[in-house]
């Protein structure tokens, strides 16, 4: 029988919600991320210092247990340095989780040309990113905010006095810096990999936009003695915001304090021009040219 003889007719059944499209994305890129045994061997490492800061914890609080490990030795106190040197050690750890697992969230796709074959399903650009970006954020959770809350919450537990309620602001410190951190990552990771087909190189890529413009905002602090090239620096930028939101005082001299508003304004920045490569990037169709 023809074509044109056959009796064709929009599709009438009942249609999954635009939500558990995105979900779809979620569950095959947190399995693609988790598919390799250097991931697991990541997030195990990523494990050890939590259990030293934990250890440090037990001491600091269990009396005993301190006079047979330090033998009466001045123990350090239990306060926002204590968990300030959490969040860094768990926000740097996750920036090399984020550059293992980001770029085989994405250039996978690019390199073996599926991005066609995804987007002509019923999942936009938009849901495409959206789940990436939420399987990558899930991925770097159990190395952040998770692992410091965790320990805020044993501080607390272990703690003789009311130490719990009197420091809530150490824990709200820790969530919105560790969010804050890992979205950008998150963005950050998507959209350099969405530019380079190779795994290696996009790894590489994300080191070098975190590193590289910290050394040319320290050349330009220290030749036209300005702060402001500190906001090119993303770790110094990082460091203070999370010294203020965990209300620690700032070990740099305060002519080099940068203002948070002027960070966050850097900060979103960068992730508008993530989102724009993004954009550019993740097409349904591939133009060659030659």
């Amino acid at each position: 029988m023809s074509v044109y003889k056959h009796a064709y007719s929009a599709y009438t059944g009942r249609l999954t919600p635009l939500w558990s499209r995105v979900v779809v994305v979620v569950r095959y890129a947190v399995e693609e991320a988790l598919s390799s045994r250097i991931t697991i061997g990541l997030f195990t490492l990523s494990m050890l210092p939590v259990f030293v800061y934990m250890v440090g914890i037990y001491l600091a609080n269990n009396t005993l247990a301190r006079t047979l490990v330090l033998h009466r030795n001045p123990v350090f106190e239990i306060d926002a340095r204590y968990f300030l040197n959490v969040l860094e050690t768990q926000c740097w750890i996750a920036l090399g989780i984020a550059g293992w697992i980001a770029p085989r969230l994405v250039s996978f796709d690019l390199a073996d040309n599926a991005l066609p074959i995804l987007l002509s399903h019923p999942v936009s650009r938009f849901g495409y990113v959206l789940g990436k970006f939420i399987a990558l954020f899930a991925c770097l959770s159990p190395v952040t905010w998770l692992p410091c809350l965790l320990l805020f919450a044993y501080q607390g537990y272990s703690s003789a006095q009311p130490w719990f309620v009197t420091n809530l602001r150490i824990a709200g410190g820790l969530l919105a810096g560790s969010l804050l951190w890992i979205a950008f990552l998150s963005i950050l990771g998507l959209a350099l990999s969405s530019w380079v087909k190779w795994r290696v190189v996009a790894t590489g890529a994300i080191f070098a936009v975190v590193f590289v413009p910290a050394g040319i905002g320290g050349i330009i602090t220290g030749v036209l003695r300005t702060k402001w090239g500190f906001l090119l620096n993303v770790p110094v930028m990082m460091t203070q915001l999370w010294q203020r939101f965990l209300g620690e005082p700032e070990v740099m001299r305060a002519d080099l304090h940068l203002p948070t508003v002027a960070i966050l304004i850097v900060l979103t920045l960068a992730c508008a021009i993530c989102v724009m490569m993004l954009n550019a990037r993740i097409r349904g169709r591939e133009v060659v040219r030659g």
